[in-house]
């Protein structure tokens, strides 16, 4: 047995998880393309819906209606485009299957990746409340948990069917499926604007999506200081079921 075997095996499955889930924030952090994606974007999909009419009766003030889409976003960034495509690539040059073989296994591989979104997500999200608090963004408080809550749930919708993605297809489908994925979702998604805002004869289909159910949710939150049952429930239905498809047809190469 090598040296980094015994180790592995003397360390704890949650102290494992928490390596892999350090190992896999670091990864993301360090790669510029996820960075710009995850931080760069959004802040300018920020100013833009602040600074142009585009959001017009959303809200008293267009940074009141841009703020809340605008971290949606970010979720979308991170839990499924950045990390479905650094899954895809690592599944192609054989690191998951390494993964496979040792003590962390499938559950703590998932779960570090989790962790890597989450880290990665607080981090987006300090970053777009400071510069939109500077910029005039009065959230409604009692908004403010909710907004956590539907965050949280909007991470795990999205990791999992990221996940589902990079597990099922090829690295470069991967990628040319998720960056496409993400203009149709940020543009006609319901992620940036409410589906009222949207034609009539789609509004049928967008209401389905776990982006706009995640976009109307903390609009609902921080604007109003409503709590969206339907948002609750649709994204725990796209968590439950990507969870379960991911699991169930993930390949490890």
């Amino acid at each position: 047995m090598s040296q980094q075997a015994v180790v592995n095996n003397a360390v704890s499955p949650f102290k494992r998880i928490l390596i892999q889930g350090k190992y896999e924030s670091l990864q993301m952090l360090s790669n510029g393309e996820q960075l710009i994606l995850a931080v760069v974007m959004p802040l300018i999909a920020l100013f833009v819906l602040t600074l142009t009419d585009l959001l017009d009766g959303v809200a008293e003030r267009s940074i009141d209606a841009a703020v809340p889409g605008v971290l949606a976003l970010c979720v979308i960034s991170t839990a499924f485009t950045g990390q479905g495509i650094g899954t895809g690539f690592d599944r192609r040059y054989g690191v998951l299957k390494m993964f496979s073989t040792t003590p962390l296994g499938k559950t703590g591989l998932i779960f570090g990746k989790v962790i890597a979104v989450l880290a990665v997500l607080v981090i987006q999200v300090v970053l777009i409340t400071i510069v939109a608090l500077f910029m005039g963004w009065q959230p409604n408080l009692w908004g403010i948990a909710p907004g956590i809550l539907f965050l949280l749930l909007g991470a795990a919708a999205f990791t999992s069917l990221g996940l589902l993605i990079a597990g099922t297809v090829r690295p470069e489908a991967t990628l040319a499926i998720t960056n496409l994925a993400w203009i149709l979702l940020a543009g006609a998604g319901g992620v940036l604007y409410p589906l009222s805002m949207a034609p009539a004869w789609i509004q049928p289909t967008l209401n389905a999506l776990p982006s706009a159910a995640l976009g109307d949710a903390m609009r609902e939150a921080l604007i109003s200081g409503h709590f969206s049952i339907a948002g609750l429930i649709f994204l725990v239905l796209w968590s439950a079921a990507g969870s379960f498809a991911a699991i169930k047809l993930f390949k490890w190469n």
